[in-house]
This record gives structure tokens, sequence and C-alpha cells, in this order.
């Protein structure tokens, strides 16, 4: 049997923090070694693949782009190793230990304030680590092993990763009361003045669900003045400049306390899918599989339980 030598954890820890970081003498101090001990870490990793990673000058570190590729490996092996690790210490108990979640701004200000303290009584030994960013990005962390799973709104196209549908997050008319820019009881999308819709940005997701789940053909109706964020959006329209679209999940929010915006249904066909995503092939499919059914039953709880604004 062929002997094939393997790096070692120091070695790729030592790898990912110049990835990381891009200084030999800055990530030797991250990694609480001497710099000279550290170069001597990175050169017999390239020794022992037989490849160079990283392109040195005397004032600026490079690394080469196969050294990128096993930067995103090595700091998947790291994250396995630090899982076994956990999975002996924690006995096997699910959804305990570290685990980081990316989660999109269009959620995580309306659906986490709300799930947190069950999840903390739930599962008392998970230490949840959460990152909020737009869905590329998560999407790109989670395949860099920086995150361990994502909570995004559907359809989104992701690769190698697999999904897990929870729930509908129905669309709701959003005015300010007593508005004349639509007649909520009688709303019909062609029956909107022109640029009176206000939608996020392009690159926010709701944008691109907003438009497809409530039929906005007609993007004259659309302000060519996007919002930068939910809040901002929020506000545009409490001063009464447009009417937008917001997900049923932001009933009840903070966000929403102290405006004058009242929500209104629309066609049951207007919503948005919220799911989890995960590297395929990961080993803690169950715990993922688990967390979702919890966000499920605590989302079905919110429906019934949040207070209706709507006018």
């Amino acid at each position: 049997m062929k002997t094939t030598h393997l790096p070692t954890v120091k070695q790729l820890r030592y790898f990912v923090a110049l990835e990381e970081i891009g200084h030999f003498g800055k990530a030797a101090e991250a990694c609480h070694v001497s710099q000279s001990a550290f170069s001597v870490g990175i050169k017999e990793l390239e020794s022992l693949l037989g490849e160079q990673l990283v392109d040195r000058t005397n004032r600026s570190v490079t690394i080469t782009p196969l050294g990128k590729e096993v930067a995103v490996q090595a700091r998947l092996v790291l994250r396995d190793l630090e899982n076994l690790v956990e999975l002996v210490q924690t006995g096997n108990e699910p959804l305990s230990g570290k685990l980081r979640l990316g989660v999109i701004p269009t959620i995580a200000p309306f659906l986490l304030p709300r799930i947190m303290p069950a999840l903390r009584k739930a599962f008392p030994k998970l230490q949840l680590y959460l990152r909020e960013d737009m869905t590329a990005r998560l999407h790109e962390q989670l395949m860099a092993g920086e995150l361990d799973l994502i909570l995004i709104a559907l359809p989104y196209e992701l690769r190698n990763v697999e999904l897990l549908p929870l729930f509908h997050d129905p669309f709701l008319l959003a005015c300010r009361r007593g508005t004349k820019l639509v007649d909520p009881k009688h709303y019909a999308f062609n029956r909107l003045t022109a640029e009176s819709v206000l939608l996020l940005e392009d690159g926010h997701c709701l944008r691109d669900h907003a438009l497809s789940a409530c039929r906005i053909r007609s993007l004259e109706k659309v302000s060519r003045f996007a919002a930068s964020s939910l809040l901002t959006l929020i506000e545009m329209v409490d001063e009464d400049l447009g009417i937008t679209f917001l997900p049923a999940m932001a009933e009840g929010s903070p966000m929403l306390k102290g405006t004058r915006l009242c929500l209104h249904p629309l066609s049951e066909k207007s919503f948005r899918e919220i799911g989890l995503a995960w590297r395929r092939g990961s080993g803690r499919v169950d715990e993922f599989k688990l967390l979702g059914e919890f966000i499920q039953q605590q989302q079905d709880k919110i429906f019934r339980e949040v207070g209706s604004r709507r006018c």
C-alpha cells in the first residue's frame, strides 16, 4: 500500500492565515509563532505538495491561483476537524457547539429576534455565530468554509449546495395610511401611476422576488430611485413617496413601529420561499434539517400570533 504524506493541521492553519491576512509577519503573529517558524511551515507545505502556493517579493505576498484553491480546501478540512472534536466533546448532542449561519438582510431583522430566544432555550449548548449579507456573498463564504449554512429567499440559483425549503413568505402591499397613490381594497397593478412603486436596489433578491411574485411586468411603474436598505425603503413609503411590497414576516416587526404603514394582502401566488442551504456532502445534514424544522415550527407560531397591522 502506497504511503501518502499529508499536510499537517499546523501547516494548513498557517497557510489559511497567510491567505486571509496577506502578510507573513502579521499572519505569524496571528498564529502565535515566530515569523521564521511560520515561513518554514509554509515552505514545508509547498514542498510536500510539490507546487508553489505563494509568490514572494520584498514588499508583497501574492497567493497563486492554485494557492487560492488550496486555501479553500484547507479551510474546509480545518472546519471538518473542528466538527469532529465538537462531536466528541458534546457527546453527539444535536445542535450543540459552534454553528456559523449566514442570513440575508431581508430575513434577519424580521425572523431572528423572534426565534432566537426559543432557539437558545431549546438548544442551550448551541453557539450560533451570525453573519448578515446578500445571497451571492453568503454563498461565496459558504463555499469557502467560512459559513456552515445560509438562510435565504428562494428561488436563487446556487451551485454545489443542498437546499431545504422551509415555508412560504407572502408579499403584502405596503402603503401609508390614507395614501392617494393606491386604493388598497381595489388594488390592481395596471391602475398604478408611473414610478409609484418603490423597490430595493439591484443586487437585493427581495427586489427580484417582488418583481416576479407580484407580477410587475411594466417597469415604468417602478421608480428609478431605489432604496439601499429595507429601513430606507420603509421610510420613503412612510413619507408617501410611493408604495412597495413587503414580506409577511415584516408584520409586527420593530422596523414598522412608529410608522404610518398599512399592510394589505395580495394574491395567494405572491410569495417568496424561505429555505436553508449548505455545502453538498456536509456531514452535518441531520443537524441542519433539525434546525430547519425548528425554524418552520417557530415561523408557524409567528404567523398565527403576530398582531396584524393591516388596515
